[in-house]
Parts: structure tokens; sequence; C-alpha cells
């Protein structure tokens, strides 16, 4: 089993609750965090979430060699940031590309994945159990 995951949010997840409550969900992502520590109890779970490119890169190289697994919710940077892809590519640490919503039901530029190609998968769709559904691979 997986002993320490972390996850990893990128630009406007921090509004999780409050943001387009239809397509995202109307609980906070803190909340959602509690109860996922609570469900995994054995696992060391951590979080960092950020609106910039840069530091979500910081942190992927960071936590790369230091965890066991990576779930990482890229947000928009999915669709755009090769240097994300990047930097999964120069990790140890198995990546899992997460999304809230099915971006390939929403507009066509959300339908490309700089990040995939680097991934062990890709979790679309689900809400925030999206989340849930990645620590079960990893465990």
């Amino acid at each position: 089993m997986a002993k320490h995951l972390h996850i990893i949010n990128g630009p406007n997840l921090n509004l999780l609750g409050k943001r387009e409550t239809e397509v995202y969900g109307d609980v906070p992502f803190d909340e959602y965090l509690e109860h996922l520590r609570m469900q995994f109890p054995k696992l060391n779970i951590t979080y960092f979430q950020s609106n910039v490119e840069g530091e979500i890169i910081n942190n992927i190289q960071e936590m790369g060699f230091k965890a066991s697994g990576i779930l990482l919710n890229a947000g928009a940077y999915t669709h755009t940031s090769l240097a994300i892809g990047d930097a999964i590519a120069a990790i140890q640490a198995p990546v899992v590309e997460i999304h809230i919503s099915n971006i390939f039901a929403r507009e066509e530029i959300r339908h490309r994945s700089f990040i995939a190609a680097n991934a062990m998968g890709i979790i679309s769709g689900f809400g925030l159990e999206s989340y849930r559904l990645g620590i079960l691979y990893f465990i």
C-alpha cells in the first residue's frame, strides 16, 4: 500500500464549493480532504494548491521524490502547460491525472491534456470522488 499520497490542485480549485457549483459541486475541497483522510487513515495524504504554474511545478519536483504517488488536478493548466507535463516526466513518483468534471464533455480545448502522456492514467467526470478513485488506484 502506498504510504504517502500527495494531492496537487491547480488554478481556481481553491474556490471549490463557491465557483460554478453546477459543474464542480458545493463542497469545499478542504472539507472533502478531511473526508478522504478519515476514509483512509493509514495513508499520509498531503495537499498543495496554487494558482501559479511555477509553484505547481516546484511542488511536483519537490514531492515527486518524496511521495509514493501524486494525484494532480492541474485545472486549466492541463490543457496549456508543457512545463507541467515535463515536470511529471522528470520525477519518480507515479502521477494520476484527476478532473472533477468530464473534460471530454466540455469545450473542445479541454479535450487535450499535456499531462496525460506522462501520467499513469486519467480519472475524469466523477466529481470530487475522482480523488477517491485515484487513491484506490494507489492502494
